[in-house]
């Protein structure tokens, strides 16, 4: 059975994902959260770290641990671009929530270089992760990056990144790439039915969807 340890700070989250001393990470977080970070991952043997999507807030660190703990670093192949610049994907928001959240993270979404890692894989619908120790799987959400994912653990644990967020209360993800596919995302969330919603910002919930 897996343990579910949320690395908090700022307003983002990172996850560890643990069977025994076995374990994943499920987004970087900042570079201002590197030495946190590498704190509660020292007390595993990492497997593997897994992306989201490619945002500063949740990619930035992940060259440099994935060189830490020489793991590969899974995304999905429509996010690779990222690397590159956050205009190639520019967001757009709904709702006060979205207005201001978008305002704040503008400017840093356009001058944080995310170094792009060496050891990189493509992850996609499906993809089982029981290779790294960790009974999950890949499910693709595509809405607030074209490569959005998630990760399914053990049908009860579900990662969504920026798909669905916390910030006031549970909701569809207030920062969007493409609105009709995060739409979408979310019902396919919804239709996988009794869940634990892991976001990348807020606390987690039961599946509200």
């Amino acid at each position: 059975m897996a343990t579910i340890t949320q690395i908090k700070g700022g307003t983002d989250n990172c996850y560890i994902v643990s069977e025994g001393k076995s374990a994943i990470l499920i987004d970087t977080s900042s570079g201002a959260r590197v030495d946190q970070v590498i704190a509660e991952c020292d007390k595993y043997e990492m497997k593997l770290i897994v992306l989201t999507h490619v945002h500063f807030d949740h990619a930035e660190n992940a060259a440099k641990l994935s060189k830490r703990y020489n793991v590969p670093v899974a995304i999905h192949k429509l996010d690779e671009e990222l690397f590159e610049s956050f205009d190639k994907q520019p967001l757009k928001s709904y709702g006060l929530v979205g207005k201001i959240v978008l305002g704040l993270s503008l400017k840093v979404l356009r001058n944080t270089k995310v170094d792009k890692p060496e050891n990189l894989i493509y992850v996609k619908e499906g993809d089982d992760l029981s290779a790294y120790g960790i009974n999950a799987k890949i499910v693709e959400l595509p809405g607030h990056t074209l490569g959005s994912i998630g990760v399914d653990v053990e049908q009860k644990h579900l990662f969504v990144g920026d798909e669905l967020d916390n910030w006031v209360r549970p909701a569809l993800g207030h920062l969007y790439y493409d609105f009709d596919a995060i739409k979408k995302s979310a019902q396919k969330i919804k239709g996988l039915g009794r869940r634990t919603i892991y976001y990348g910002h807020g606390k987690p919930t039961e599946n509200f969807m």
